[in-house]
C-alpha cells in the first residue's frame, strides 16, 4: 500500500486511471513551495533588520536545507502503514422487477459516489448483455450469466475497485452465489408492484409480455422471488429516485465510506 502522494486516483469518462507520482514530480513541487516560502522568509528578514544582503541569505540557506528535510521527511513517511486506513471494496447490488427504478437510482448513486474520489465503475444488465450477447432468459441462463457477473465484481474488488450493480436478478440462488462470491455486498431491493411498472413502461415490454411475445419476464410469465435479507430496501411507491439514491450513499457512508 502506497501513501497518497505517490499514487493518485482520477475519473475520466467513467474510468479510474492510477498515476504514479515520480521523485522528480515531488522534488518540483518542493522547489515551487520552497520559493513561496522563502519569498516570505526573505521579506520577513528585511522588515525586521534592514538588510537585503542578510535577508537574501537566510533565504537561500533556508531554501537548500528545507527541500532537503521535506524530501526526507516523505520518504521516512512512506514506510509507515500507521495512519494509512484502506477503504474496502463494497458490491452495490440493485435487484428489482423490470422498470422498477433500479438503473435511475443507480446511476444517480454511482454519480455521488464518484464525487468521493474512490475507485468504482458502474455495471448495468443492458450493457452486459450487449457485451454479451444471446445469453437467454431461462432460470438456467441467467443463473450461469450471474456466475459471470460475480466473477467480473470479484477481479475487479481484488483491484480494490468497488462497484454500482443493477441486475433484475429474480431468483434467490442467484443472489445468493453473488453475495458469496464478493466482499461486502449490499442487496438494495428497489421494490415496485407490477401496475407501477406498468405505468413506467415506456419501452412497451410489459404489453409483449402479457401478449406472450416474450418469454420469461419477471413478474409476468416467470417468477420474481423477492429478497429476504436485503440491506436496504427502497419503495418506489413512495419514495423518488433523488431521496432514495441519498439513503444509500448515507448508508455507504455509515459503514464503508467513513471519510
Amino acid at each position: 500500500m502506497h501513501s497518497i502522494n505517490l499514487y493518485e486516483r482520477t475519473f475520466q469518462n467513467g474510468h479510474v486511471k492510477v498515476y504514479r507520482e515520480t521523485n522528480s514530480r515531488s522534488i518540483a513541487k518542493g522547489v515551487s513551495w520552497r520559493f513561496i516560502a522563502t519569498t516570505t522568509t526573505i521579506g520577513i528578514v528585511y522588515f525586521f533588520f534592514g538588510r537585503l544582503d542578510l535577508a537574501i541569505a537566510a533565504g537561500l540557506i533556508e531554501t537548500v536545507l528545507k527541500v532537503g528535510l521535506y524530501w526526507g521527511h516523505e520518504k521516512v513517511w512512506q514506510r509507515f502503514m500507521w495512519g494509512k486506513k484502506r477503504i474496502e471494496p463494497f458490491n452495490l447490488w440493485f435487484t428489482g422487477l423490470p422498470l422498477s427504478g433500479k438503473t435511475t437510482i443507480a446511476d444517480l448513486v454511482y454519480a455521488k459516489l464518484e464525487k468521493f474520489h474512490i475507485p468504482i465503475e458502474r455495471i448495468d444488465s443492458k450493457d452486459m448483455r450487449e457485451l454479451i450477447p444471446d445469453i437467454g432468459y431461462s432460470r438456467e441462463e441467467r443463473n450461469r450469466h450471474m456466475h459471470r457477473i460475480g466473477n467480473l465484481i470479484r477481479t475487479l474488488q481484488k483491484n480494490s475497485i468497488s462497484t454500482v450493480a443493477s441486475f433484475v436478478s429474480p431468483y434467490r440462488e442467484s443472489r445468493k452465489a453473488i453475495r458469496n462470491m464478493v466482499k461486502h455486498n449490499i442487496v438494495v431491493y428497489v421494490k415496485a408492484d407490477i401496475k407501477t411498472c406498468q405505468k413506467r413502461d415506456y419501452k412497451g415490454v410489459y404489453a409483449k409480455a402479457l401478449n406472450g411475445e416474450l418469454q420469461n419476464f419477471s413478474g409476468i410469465n416467470d417468477v420474481y422471488e423477492e429478497p429476504k435479507h436485503a440491506e436496504i430496501v427502497i419503495d418506489t411507491m413512495s419514495i423518488g429516485a433523488e431521496e432514495a439514491s441519498e439513503v444509500i450513499v448515507k448508508y455507504l457512508r455509515k459503514h464503508f465510506i467513513k471519510l
